[in-house]
C-alpha cells in the first residue's frame, strides 16, 4: 500500500523550495547579516541549547572529542 502525500506536506515542501530560492538570491552581505541574526536568536533564546551535542563554541573542531 502506498500513501499519498498530504497538503501539509506539500504546502511545507513548497515553503522550503521558495526558502531555497530567496537564500540563493541573497547577497553575501545579506547572508552575513541572516547567520548573524540566527546566532543570537539562538543565543538570547535557547541560551545553552546550541552546546547540547557537546560542541565548545570559539574552539576549532579537529574530528576528536576529549
Amino acid at each position: 500500500m502506498t500513501r499519498k502525500p498530504g497538503l501539509g506536506s506539500l504546502l511545507l515542501l513548497g515553503a522550503a523550495a521558495f526558502g531555497a530560492y530567496k537564500y540563493s538570491k541573497m547577497s553575501d552581505q545579506q547572508k552575513k547579516d541572516l547567520m548573524d541574526k540566527g546566532k543570537k536568536l539562538m543565543n538570547d533564546n535557547l541560551g545553552g541549547l546550541g552546546n547540547v551535542f557537546g560542541r565548545k563554541t570559539g574552539a576549532p573542531t579537529n574530528g576528536t572529542n576529549v
